[in-house]
This record gives structure tokens, sequence and C-alpha cells, in this order.
């Protein structure tokens, strides 16, 4: 993890061609209890990106994105430090990329696209 150079939303060191609307860090998943009774969580975070309307060019930026890394690459991602003041971006590294999910169409626009973001160290 380091400071991320872009300032904003990006992925290899490119940033988006349309900022996204939103975004979020998931809780962490709980597997379980310790034998003292504490919570066990796993050690990796997801964050959500998401956009409520977005133009064919920059959605198939966001795909391109995953194409590009697949199944088996890791990609390094810029994205709000979690839980940091000020609010900055950071680089982390070694992070996987969900396919993204797009809802219907209007007027030549993809509205609620989303690309959740998985294997986040923090």
């Amino acid at each position: 993890m380091t400071a991320g150079a872009s300032g904003t939303y990006a992925i290899n060191g490119t940033n988006f061609t349309l900022q996204p609307t939103s975004g979020r860090w998931y809780p962490r998943t709980l597997t379980g209890y310790d034998g003292n009774g504490r919570a066990v969580y796993v050690p990796l975070r997801e964050f959500e990106i998401r956009w409520d309307f977005i133009d064919m060019a920059s959605a198939n930026q966001i795909q391109t994105f995953f194409n590009s890394i697949g199944a088996t690459g890791s990609a390094v991602v810029d994205l709000p430090q979690y839980m940091a003041t000020p609010y900055q971006f950071y680089s982390y590294s070694g992070c996987h990329l969900n396919e993204p999910e797009i809802d219907v169409f209007f007027e030549e626009n993809a509205s609620n696209m989303m690309l959740l973001v998985t294997s986040i160290r923090t």
C-alpha cells in the first residue's frame, strides 16, 4: 500500500475516464470466534465502485480493465484509503476485479454499473 499517485480512482496507474458516483468499503466477513470469544475476520477487504449512469466508452474502459487482468492477474487499484484522515487515495497492490455489472440502458447510457475490487490488504 502506497500513497495513490493519481489522487483519484485508478487501475494500474490509469485514471477512470468517468469518475464514479460512489464507492464504499464492505465489512469484512466474520469467520467465527476464537476460544476467548473474540471475533475472527478474513484478512482481506472489498471495495465497491459504482456509477449511477455511465456512457458506453467509459463502461468499455472498466470492462477492458477486467478483461486485461482476467481471472489470473492482479491489479494496483487507487482507492480512498481505509479509515484514514484526511481523505486521501492509496494504491493497493495485489487486488482482483470481479466482472463489472450493469443494469438497464437509458438513452444510450448504462445505469447502475458496479465494479467490485477484492483481495485488498489494508
